[in-house]
């Protein structure tokens, strides 16, 4: 479904993506990991023309994206972001139908898609499509934004850090929701996050970055079993030493 041959970007003389090779399969989840300015949202909005690849190819179901227009590109994308982003003066159900009122589809297919895809992301339409985003809560809101992405009906969604402002029991609660949409709608996925946890348990596949390059792409069990280096090792190693360092410094300091 997405394919990216020898990708690069360059921001003056800082190359942020160097040599970057990778396919996402259709249907597949796949995680890309990474520290802070490796390179994976710049990856991530090169596939969508957000950002321009300096060189580089980037095919989409089998078509070079450049002989593309890229507002046409993207209304077939689905993008969500962690700042959701939505309109303060758009009800949720508004914001949710936002790329069909753009794509000039009829009134009545608005209506009726919007209330589908609310409900795929657990808001009731008659409870939550006339709420305004200020009555919503983090996690509504980052609903409402699943559901925009979704209203097109994309074969393809990105995410970048989509649940990483939320409460862990809420991003976890989300994560999971996605999953079975992503299963259930048969849509590819590539999303980038910090939580090595988060990719190692709902991705198929795992892409992990180091200033700009790839390092790994690899299922979550082939990543722990046979990490490629000491850096890939120490990532994936890195969510239970945290676990176990926090739970020694919570027993040091436990009422005896």
């Amino acid at each position: 479904m997405i394919e990216l041959r020898n990708l690069n970007r360059v921001y003056g003389a800082r190359s942020a993506v160097r040599n970057l090779n990778l396919t996402v399969a259709t249907g597949e989840f796949l995680a890309m990991v990474g520290p802070s300015g490796c390179g994976k949202t710049t990856t991530l909005s090169m596939i969508n023309r957000l950002v321009e690849p300096s060189s580089g190819d980037i095919l989409v179901d089998g078509v070079d994206v450049r002989g593309t227009d890229p507002v046409q590109l993207r209304r077939g994308i689905g993008f969500v972001f962690q700042d959701v982003g939505l309109f303060p003066h758009l009800t949720a159900g508004e914001n949710a139908g936002i790329t069909l009122r753009l794509m000039k589809r009829p009134v009545s297919e608005i209506k009726d898609r919007v209330s589908e895809v609310l409900s795929q992301v657990r808001l009731p339409p008659a409870e939550f499509q006339d709420r305004y985003p200020t009555a919503l809560s983090g996690g509504q809101r980052q609903r409402v934004g699943v559901a925009r992405a979704l209203a097109a009906k994309p074969a393809i969604m990105l995410m970048d850090e989509p649940f990483g402002a939320l409460d862990p029991l809420i991003r976890d609660e989300l994560a999971l929701e996605y999953r079975d949409l992503h299963r259930a709608l048969g849509l590819t996925t590539v999303m980038v996050t910090h939580d090595v946890t988060e990719a190692l348990v709902f991705a198929d596949r795992v892409a992990v970055m180091r200033s700009g390059e790839l390092v790994q792409v690899a299922t979550p069990r082939e990543l722990v079993s046979a990490p490629a280096d000491a850096f890939v090792r120490e990532m994936v190693d890195s969510p239970t030493k945290r676990a176990r360092a926090l739970a020694g410094v919570v027993g040091a300091v436990a009422p005896q």
